[in-house]
């Protein structure tokens, strides 16, 4: 049987039974493997497409196998994937654009409303035996302002979830439509620091690349207002986290949710674990049985297309400069 490598444990049933009645088989690498790893586990199985959940597809990974011909991203960061590498072999790299975007949503909604209502330290204070309530004073969320950095579908589900409990919106991005922003009603900021000055509470939406790594640090949190809020589900690299640690220590920040980290997973002394004003989850924004359905779904129907040499939506490929003409089927080089 054919096979497609998954770079990870598991994976939607409905993906494997997509797989099967094309004829092909999954094969899965242990979680976080390495690129030896990765390779190894390729070039045993033969695999023509992957998966990549966990773990990094560098040149090295894509040289172990030339017979390989599609990568397909679990979700939509491609930053464990060289992207240039792949275009350089004519190999296709996918997203499965939109298909996570609620569950994500959720969670960083969820990741706001447990750091503004500081939930973990007054749940901790009251199984230690403190009653906190003496002297407590909360926040209220009704009016305040949330910043979106990226105006993709996660950003766009975040701000209508947020726009129900009663936030009033406010995004940059340089790339999406003024439609994007007039869909969910918010005020569109000319540039990132007219975005920080605007945002009670920032949340972070845009992809990892040279451009945008560390793109909070400390010149951009000391814009914020005092007191203010982070949460990121998109990835950890967008933050310079000792900057971050600082801010929350001299209350510029008033502190932070996280579901990513620079590196992954963080290290067991990472000094973020022993702030209790930073709320942290181990990167599951997305991973729900909804959204794994539809992901994992749309991640081997695109590794099938291609093999199959049937049309892929132009706008689930990230190396564009590979398209055909628009409507024909994207087939690599040589095949």
């Amino acid at each position: 049987m054919k096979t497609i490598l998954v770079t990870g444990p598991d994976l939607d049933p409905g993906a494997v039974k997509l797989m099967k009645d094309h004829g092909f088989e999954a094969v899965h690498t242990p979680p976080y493997a390495d690129s030896a790893v990765i390779a190894e586990h390729l070039v045993r199985s033969r695999a023509e497409g992957i998966v990549s959940r966990m773990g990094r597809l560098d040149a090295s990974v894509m040289d172990a196998a030339p017979w390989l011909r599609v990568i397909s991203k679990h979700g939509v960061g491609v930053d464990n994937i060289d992207v240039a590498a792949a275009s350089r072999r004519g190999i296709p790299v996918l997203v499965a654009t939109g298909a996570n975007a609620v569950s994500v949503a959720e969670h960083a909604v969820a990741l706001m409303l447990a750091t503004v209502k500081r939930v973990l330290p007054l749940d901790a204070g009251l199984r230690a035996g403190r009653w906190e309530k003496p002297g407590f004073l909360g926040r209220e969320l009704l009016g305040a302002r949330l910043g979106l950095v990226g105006m993709g579908a996660i950003a766009q589900a975040t701000g209508r979830i947020a726009a129900g409990l009663g936030l009033k919106l406010y995004g940059h991005d340089p790339f999406a439509p003024d439609a994007a922003f007039e869909a969910i009603g918010a005020t569109r900021c000319a540039g990132f620091e007219d975005l920080l000055a605007q945002s009670d509470v920032l949340s972070l939406h845009c992809p990892l690349n040279d451009q945008t790594r560390g793109l909070l640090n400390a010149g951009a949190i000391a814009r914020m207002p005092e007191g203010s809020y982070v949460v990121n589900t998109a990835r950890g690299g967008l933050i310079d986290e000792d900057a971050l640690l600082a801010a929350i220590a001299s209350g510029q920040l008033a502190g932070a949710g996280l579901d990513t980290f620079a590196v992954e997973p963080p290290a067991p002394d990472h000094p973020f674990f022993a702030e209790p004003r930073i709320v942290l989850t181990p990167h599951i924004g997305g991973v729900t049985r909804q959204a794994g359905a539809r992901v994992g779904v749309d991640a081997v129907r695109g590794i099938l297309q291609i093999l199959e040499g049937r049309p892929v939506a132009p706008e689930r490929i990230v190396n564009r400069a590979l398209l055909p003409e628009a409507g024909a089927p994207l087939v690599k080089a040589g095949d």
